[in-house]
């Protein structure tokens, strides 16, 4: 039996670009285990509710992803956000 696949809301932080994961409640956190995960068919609401708000909001370019458990872990289902999830790929080096 295939492990089910959940939606979850991702971004990038406004003040500096890093990747983050919409929690609940206007919070959002860089640490994918602690996104809020919820089934597709409530996927839209979860984006809405992540988009809620007055403006500057906190994450820009919100977007649905799929993500699936992995005993306590969330992993996205996509390589684009495994390596989004993760980190650079490239060590960075100031000039």
């Amino acid at each position: 039996m295939d492990d089910p696949t959940f939606k979850l809301v991702t971004g990038n932080r406004l003040r500096d670009g890093a990747v983050v994961y919409f929690a609940s409640a206007g919070i959002w956190t860089p640490r994918i285990d602690d996104a809020r995960l919820v089934e597709e068919k409530d996927g839209a609401a979860l984006l809405a509710e992540a988009q809620a708000g007055p403006p500057p909001h906190p994450a820009v370019g919100p977007a649905l992803i799929d993500a699936v458990r992995d005993g306590d872990r969330v992993v996205p289902a996509t390589l684009r956000e495994k390596i989004r999830a993760s980190g650079p790929t490239v060590a960075y080096r100031a000039a």
